[in-house]
């Protein structure tokens, strides 16, 4: 069973011009349309399959600012503000609540590395608070045993994968956008060097301005342009178990396991950092750019099979405007979930929960988490094309930071102040003397 995810019905025709086209309906893409919208612009919103059906509907749901890279943080707190503030004036449960998140661990240099992080974080106003092995044991009661330490961060969350980006789709709509789903952008279309129209499979719009949040097929697709966009992805696998489980905390993270109490009363079960790299062409030739990131990481990933190659996501080969494209022949990546992680991941989960031991597996799924080599996404309004934006490679982190994201994107198209910096988000930061640099924090 995959995801879950709510349906929203969307329109069916294709606009003729536009001010701008968001082309990816996650939660990215579904959020910089929303501001656009809100902000007066005639926005359309094109996704070649159901809004939010990959990434953004498999994740564990964690809005945080707990151990972000400090070049995020500041989108992070505000992101935050903005879930609330969206939720207010959709109408809409979007499952957002500061739950607060909880961390815990019996290793001392873990806990030493959170504790440096929180004496940094602090000083930017973060509410991150370290516990001592009695508060942590206190408020890990549910695990029937005694921890070293832990972090508890108040402010920050979790909101509803399942329908957050449908949701906030419809938010697009009220403010006078358009939404068309099945509807795969094929390509940008350039006059004197410049946006000037999107080709779609159902014909084409003009427009000025594309924002390209298109998740894991953002490098193939600006591969099509003669733009390099270094992207990796891997195959992350969880679950979830049925609801009647009680006392366990809404967000709590160990090594072991981390799990997050969903709307219906149910558990998304993770082992963080476990994933199938699972080879593609741009994975093959953006090796030696993340050769730093897989090599710090590599005892949590596995090799993958061939079928992340068959969906042609990361195609090093170009396609044309009036064909069908890898976007139409694979509307959703809905890879399977490896069975080995699957397994690995419930047994941990019930161990460590002992009221988790009488519950069924709800379901299982597995989703592509697409990355830069340092990790930090880019958003950028100036790549090389005038008038095409891009805001992918989240690695991992996309759900929670992204309404700030789609802030952050409606400032750079409109010319107006940005929420937060952004010179740590350009593309051209990937010059060859620094990729491969990966931040601890």
């Amino acid at each position: 069973m995959p995801a879950p995810l709510m349906h929203v019905e969307t329109a069916s025709e294709l606009p003729a011009e536009a001010d701008c086209v968001v082309i990816g309906g996650g939660i990215v893409g579904v959020s910089a349309a929303y501001w656009l919208a809100r902000s007066g612009q005639k926005v359309v919103l094109l996704e070649k399959g159901r809004v939010g059906a990959e990434q953004s509907s498999r994740n564990w749901g964690w809005c945080r600012q707990q151990n972000r890279d400090a070049r995020e943080l500041p989108l992070s707190t505000r992101s935050l503000a903005l879930w609330e503030e969206m939720a207010t004036d959709l109408d809409a449960d979007l499952g957002f609540r500061r739950c607060g998140l909880l961390y815990l661990s019996n290793d001392g240099a873990e806990i030493e590395g959170w504790a440096k992080w929180g004496r940094f974080a602090r000083a930017e106003g973060v509410d991150t608070r370290m516990l001592s092995a009695a508060e942590a044991t206190e408020r890990a009661a549910a695990t029937g045993q005694a921890w070293a330490g832990g972090v508890w961060s108040p402010s920050d969350g979790i909101a509803d994968p399942s329908r957050a980006a449908p949701l906030i789709a419809q938010g697009v709509e009220k403010h006078g956008g358009t939404v068309v789903q099945s509807c795969a952008a094929r390509g940008v279309v350039l006059s004197g060097g410049a946006v000037s129209a999107v080709a779609t499979e159902k014909g084409v719009i003009s427009t000025r301005q594309v924002v390209l949040a298109g998740g894991a097929w953002a490098s193939s697709f600006l591969h099509q342009l003669g733009l390099v966009f270094p992207q990796a992805s891997v195959r992350s696998s969880i679950l979830s178990v049925a609801p009647g489980a009680e006392g366990i905390p809404p967000a709590m993270h160990t090594a072991e396991v981390s799990v997050t109490r969903r709307r219906d009363g149910a558990y998304t079960l993770a082992t963080s950092g476990r994933a199938n790299l699972d080879p593609t062409p741009g994975a093959i030739w953006g090796a030696r750019h993340f050769l730093p990131m897989f090599a710090k990481r590599w005892r949590l990933l596995s090799p993958g099979g061939t079928e992340a190659w068959r969906t042609g996501f990361e195609t090093r080969r170009k396609w044309s405007l009036s064909d069908v494209t890898p976007m139409e022949r694979t509307r959703i990546l809905d890879p399977k979930p490896s069975a080995s992680i699957v397994a690995q991941t419930l047994r941990r989960a019930r161990k460590l929960l002992p009221p988790l031991k009488a519950l069924p597996v709800q379901a299982e799924w597995a989703g592509y988490i697409d990355s830069t080599p340092d990790g930090v996404p880019v958003i950028d309004a100036d790549i090389g094309v005038p008038g095409l934006a891009l805001a992918a490679g989240l690695s991992g982190h996309g759900f929670g930071i992204g309404p700030g994201v789609g802030h952050l994107v409606a400032d750079l198209l409109l010319g107006r102040t940005p929420i937060t910096e952004t010179a740590q988000y350009r593309l051209s930061r990937f010059d060859r003397t620094q990729w491969g640099q990966v931040s601890d924090f």
